[in-house]
């Protein structure tokens, strides 16, 4: 088994049902990842430490989940020079905007990456933790390369079949 090239961090347990998507991507990819739940409140010291060595570790791109303040991905850039990739989760009442605002709200020096609220944002981490590692891994390359064309294709073919779909609702089929 190849060593984690992306550490996966959430705030909380309760995140992984959205956080599930970025795992999936990942594999998809066939990329190794380190799971991990270190929040910037409640384990800032673990969370200190991990971001400290996980360079060493082989980690060339983080992924920090957090809602509410958002404190996780600043906390973990604050500590490594490697990217970091925030994920903003809808987890209090104000639906994820709050946790959008502080992630992507970072001092100028200390940059990062903030993808969408949720799963969406869960997958896009991944994608985009791909791509950052893909420019310097030919492999990896050819396959976000052929997933891109993939998409291409699967939209030309919904697209060839838009006429169909129309005439069927006009005629109430």
């Amino acid at each position: 088994m190849a060593s984690p090239r992306v550490a996966v961090l959430m705030g909380s347990d309760s995140d992984l049902p959205v956080m599930k998507d970025c795992a999936k991507v990942l594999e998809e990819y066939g990329l190794e990842y380190d799971l991990r739940v270190l929040c910037a409140h409640s384990s800032p010291e673990d969370a200190a430490r991990f971001s400290r060595e996980a360079r060493e570790r082989g980690i060339q791109v983080i992924i920090c989940a957090a809602g509410g303040a958002a404190h996780l991905a600043g906390a973990v850039a604050a500590q490594t020079t490697l990217p970091v990739i925030g994920v903003p989760l809808a987890s209090s009442p104000l639906q994820g905007f709050d946790a959008l605002l502080s992630t992507v709200q970072m001092p100028p020096g200390v940059p990062v990456a903030t993808v969408g609220v949720g799963t969406m944002g869960a997958a896009n981490a991944a994608h985009l933790a791909t791509a950052i590692m893909a420019l310097s891994d030919p492999a990896l390359r050819a396959k976000l390369d052929a997933r891109r064309a993939k998409m291409r294709d699967d939209v030309l073919a919904k697209a060839a079949d838009v006429p169909r779909k129309l005439r069927e609702l006009i005629d109430g089929k």
